[in-house]
């Protein structure tokens, strides 16, 4: 028996061993990857993440010394038609949540650090986070949380968020217990969609027609919340009142994306006020430091990068990816849309703030 125990102990040290390895395999593995990818330029990411790819579409929009302009690249990094194709921009969503928010606080709907169960139909709750809190994700809230819905999607391939609608949110909100303190930043998904369940309380409407309105208004003749009806293919589906929309289910196309950018760069709108830091944050992933690609602060969605003076946001769907950067001290911008996967070889992120570093250089 004891010779037994003693096989199955050294089993088990083996097999610990072993993943010990792996796992440092693995990350030297990767931390060469970043060394490599931090040595390549925009031209070189953008022709390598296209190689091969034959329905691969890149819109890369550029406005530096004034001039405003956009490339669509396609397999092999072959330049294309200047076509303005829709994309889903994924988390780039978020801002447009946020900037929703804000114009609400500046009309007096809504208070920064006023607590969810003043603006909801919430259980009596020792805490619940603030309207700041979610705007920086620094509520204490997971990315998401598991529905009984996640599991059909998964099976039938769609959207995971797809089907959970305002009383699913509300029901979770209710469940989450969150000691009063600080909490660090934890990107949230599920934050944002609460933000959105606020926004259709204050105004008296639903999510979807509330954001196309508001874009609308801004003047994004080519964006709205998804339909389907884009020219590129493998778009998210969503019900109309899925509440995980506010997070992330907006099309747009480049022509919009350059006119957001350029608000950024003047600060119009409210811009201005929305980057500027709600929360300092030290939350820069190593990987992203590798990078030169930093989180030191947030502001109404947007994040801050004090270092090399960029104001950013990424954003990734299943099968599309984008980001949109400005430098607002060379009056630089860069937008990125992709129609592939953000695990696909390089994502928008790194080739856009490559980009931005290297027309704000010139």
């Amino acid at each position: 028996m004891v010779v037994r125990r003693r096989k199955v102990l050294f089993v088990m040290i083996c097999a610990l061993a072993l993943i010990v390895t792996a796992i440092g395999l693995v990350r030297n593995y990767t931390q060469k990857q970043q060394a490599k990818i931090s040595e390549l330029s925009f031209a070189d990411c953008l022709n390598y993440t296209l190689q091969g790819e034959r329905d691969g579409i890149i819109t890369v929009g550029v406005i530096h010394d004034g001039q405003c302009g956009f490339t669509v690249y396609g397999t092999d990094g072959q330049v294309l038609d200047s076509v303005a194709h829709t994309y889903e921009i994924g988390s780039l969503t978020k801002t447009l949540t946020a900037s929703m928010v804000y114009r609400a606080v500046q009309e007096g709907r809504l208070s920064l650090d006023v607590s969810l169960d003043h603006c909801l139909p919430l259980p009596e709750k020792a805490h619940y986070p603030t309207i700041r809190d979610l705007l920086t994700h620094t509520s204490g809230y997971h990315e998401y949380y598991f529905e009984s819905e996640m599991i059909g999607n998964f099976i039938s391939g769609r959207n995971s968020f797809f089907g959970i609608g305002d009383d699913k949110v509300l029901n979770r909100i209710g469940k989450i217990t969150l000691k009063d303190e600080a909490h660090g930043f934890r990107y949230s998904n599920f934050g944002y969609s609460v933000l959105g369940m606020i926004l259709e309380n204050v105004y008296g409407k639903e999510y979807t027609p509330l954001m196309n309105d508001y874009l609308l208004e801004m003047g994004f003749q080519n964006s709205c919340i998804s339909d389907g009806s884009g020219d590129l293919n493998n778009y998210w589906d969503w019900n109309a009142g899925d509440t995980y929309m506010a997070a992330g289910a907006v099309l747009s196309n480049i022509d919009d994306m350059l006119a957001y950018a350029q608000m950024l760069l003047t600060g119009e709108n409210g811009f201005d006020e929305c980057t500027e830091a709600l929360k300092s944050l030290d939350a820069t992933p190593a990987q992203y430091e590798a990078l030169n690609i930093r989180m030191d602060g947030i502001g109404y969605g947007w994040i801050i990068d004090n270092k090399n003076g960029v104001i950013w946001h990424n954003g990734g769907t299943e099968n599309y990816n984008s980001y949109l950067g400005v430098n607002r001290e060379a009056g630089t911008a860069v937008v990125v849309l992709s129609n592939l996967s953000p695990s696909k070889k390089i994502p928008a992120t790194v080739m856009g703030i490559k980009l931005l570093m290297e027309i704000s250089a010139k």
